[in-house]
């Protein structure tokens, strides 16, 4: 009989969580230890130390582990954020919210493991805003996070415990003992997820969407056939979810890396256009972070893997609309918005449920997007007011984002007054969903704002800003 392998904990430390992917893809690949040791030319003793992280690879190995397994680059990145992570607490990460980038690259970037930290902004005594990565227990005891803290609950007790196993995931194993996998019961709150994301920002689902990854990959192991399948299609639904809960979030470090993983799974299950979306997806990522390298590749790569003429393709296009803006081709950019515009009417009976929020709305607001970035102010706050009159109801911080962005729009279009009323609006969502793209929007309205800082509404707006994020001064008492 074979030996059971061991249970391992990716949620301890980066170096655990490394270990837990590679076998992870090790085994989706129906491999042995040695059989990869061998394509890796490694020592197969050494491999299954490497996944019980008893022992950490070096570069050359964890390049040679990643390439032997196909895994695109992801384990290597893995690898490369375990060192990012060795120094002392006192030093933490911190996201870029456009500024301060010497202060961002200084410190190192934060790992996407299972139990991190979370983000907040806070303003630096220059007078920019940026977010820092804090732990967890320390941001419950200080209370910190604009509004957020509040509605994040205790999180897992993986956080606290490394030995505790996750709730959900015990409730699973005793449900699984007793009647089928509750398959039908993860999509229902994968949808809930979504509806509750939508009005309520990205924090108060996070925890439970983890969780429900856990419980998926405990389900996995004794389920067969079709359950297997539908099983592991789920898990990469609930990665990619993962993944856009953490981009509203403004952390797009963690939002990569479950893109990432739902990509690896979704090749898994064989499923083009699921696999489609998550590229295309990956494409939106590199959108909101001004990767002008990779942001209409992986656009176009989405398109080429999209049916025809599909949904999916016309989400692609979007995205790669942006791109070319970003990249300052403003025809090429105009020409591609005017393509997906056309193609509404057709992709609207497309049987594919990816995409299904692609509509008129959110076509005029990756417009308005692109007109802003590419310094037509007056055009984009027009397109953006257009977009929010468009957009159905329910879709509470969605609003609140392109409110946000059509203040700054106005803001350079010279018109200062609008631009702080609206900048409001879109501050009491933030407010209230704790979602970061908002933050990050208003921080660049903030900036923009300071040639009229003498005007009373606009010391109005900036001073009830400054009140809901951090201050440099306050971390470091911290």
């Amino acid at each position: 009989m074979a030996q059971k392998a061991n249970e391992l904990t990716p949620w301890v430390s980066p170096l655990h969580n490394w270990g837990y992917e590679l076998r992870e893809l090790r085994t989706c690949r129906g491999l042995s230890l040695r059989t990869l040791a061998k394509r890796a030319l490694l020592d197969h003793s050494h491999l299954g130390r490497f996944e019980r992280a008893e022992r950490m690879a070096d570069r050359d190995q964890a390049a040679r582990l990643d390439g032997a397994l196909g895994a695109g680059g992801m384990l290597f990145r893995l690898w490369e954020r375990i060192g990012d992570n060795r120094g002392h607490v006192a030093n933490p990460p911190v996201h870029v919210a456009k500024s301060s980038a010497a202060l961002a690259l200084a410190l190192p970037e934060q790992a996407a493991s299972d139990e991190e930290g979370i983000s907040v902004p806070c303003r630096l005594r220059d007078g920019s805003v940026v977010w820092v990565a804090l732990d967890r227990r320390a941001l419950l005891r200080s209370g910190v996070g604009l509004g957020a803290v509040a509605a994040l609950g205790a999180g897992s007790p993986a956080a606290a415990d490394p030995g505790v196993v996750p709730p959900l995931v015990s409730r699973a194993r005793t449900a699984s003992a007793y009647g089928p996998t509750p398959i039908e019961h993860l999509r229902r709150a994968r949808r809930l997820l979504i509806e509750s994301d939508n009005l309520l920002g990205p924090r108060q689902a996070i925890s439970a969407a983890r969780e429900y990854i856990d419980v998926i990959k405990q389900l996995r192991q004794e389920a067969k056939g079709s359950d297997r399948h539908d099983l592991l299609e789920l898990q990469t639904q609930y990665g990619e979810f993962l993944s856009w809960l953490y981009q509203d979030l403004g952390d797009n470090a963690k939002a990569q890396f479950w893109l990432d993983r739902a990509f690896q799974w979704s090749h898994t299950v064989g499923d083009v256009d699921l696999t489609s979306y998550v590229m295309a997806r990956k494409a939106q990522l590199a959108g909101d972070m001004v990767d002008l390298v990779d942001v209409v590749d992986l656009a176009e790569a989405a398109q080429r893997m999209a049916r025809p003429r599909s949904r999916l393709a016309a989400v692609a296009r979007t995205y790669e609309a942006y791109g070319h803006a970003l990249r300052g081709e403003s025809s090429e950019s105009e020409r591609a918005i005017d393509h997906v515009r056309n193609a509404l009417d057709g992709v609207a009976s497309d049987p594919s449920p990816w995409g299904g929020w692609l509509n008129a709305s959110y076509v005029e607001v990756h417009h308005a997007q692109g007109l802003e970035v590419l310094g037509k102010h007056d055009q984009a706050a027009d397109a953006f007011g257009g977009a929010i009159r468009l957009l159905p109801d329910g879709y509470h911080r969605d609003r609140g984002v392109y409110m946000a962005r059509q203040a700054v729009s106005l803001a350079g279009a010279r018109a200062p007054e609008q631009a702080v009323t609206i900048g409001m609006h879109a501050l009491t969502v933030a407010q209230s969903t704790g979602s970061g793209r908002i933050v990050n929007e208003l921080a660049r309205l903030d900036k923009a704002l300071v040639p009229w800082q003498r005007l009373p509404e606009v010391a109005e707006f900036r001073g009830a800003f400054d009140r809901t994020i951090h201050h440099e001064a306050e971390m470091d008492v911290r």
